[in-house]
């Protein structure tokens, strides 16, 4: 899947489906995951982003490229990521967007072209304000976003650890059963 979408920039993005990243695309979007996360949740080495993707199963990701073409920058660049997989027989997700496109739709983008192929969509977030990313400034929990985009938080499912806080959320495809007569 590959189809092309403007951006406020009047720059184009591509939105691509793949199973298998490429080593640029994994670069970029580590660099993307310790820009945004919490650092506590920071890659410190190189191929730590490779081993967290080596233990997920059956993966799809949806890569959001920057295609803007200049006489300076040639190149194409990851601004977004989503990747749908499996655990422990739920289907799961992990989601991060640079920070320069953020508020634009991009977010929303991701999830509603995996919503299209999956029929539940799992996963945590931090639900407070706490922590900081690596620039010092404060990660903002994106609950509400979730929430609009019609995701249920289960207050009642937590992970706790010495990495994170969060909560469990879930999003899953309604089913409307016909009425019998």
């Amino acid at each position: 899947m590959k189809f092309e979408v403007q951006n406020t920039r009047n720059s184009t993005m591509k939105l691509i489906k793949i199973e298998n990243l490429t080593e640029k695309q994994k670069i970029e979007i580590s660099e993307i995951w310790n820009e945004e996360y919490p650092i506590s949740l920071r890659f410190s080495e190189e191929n730590n982003f490779e081993k967290y993707l080596s233990k997920l199963q059956n993966c799809v990701h949806y890569v959001l490229n920057n295609d803007f073409n200049s006489n300076f920058d040639n190149e194409n660049y990851v601004i977004a990521w989503l990747c749908v997989f499996t655990r422990e027989n739920e289907r799961w997700f992990a989601m991060i967007v640079n920070n320069l496109y953020q508020k634009q739709g991009i977010g929303k983008l991701l999830l509603d072209n995996a919503k299209k192929d999956e029929n539940e969509l799992n996963g945590w977030i931090i639900d407070n304000n706490q922590n900081k990313k690596e620039n010092n400034m404060p990660y903002l929990s994106p609950i509400g976003f979730y929430l609009k985009n019609d995701f249920e938080i289960l207050t009642n499912i937590r992970l706790e650890n010495e990495q994170i806080s969060a909560v469990k959320i879930l999003w899953k495809t309604l089913i409307i059963k016909p009425s019998r007569s």
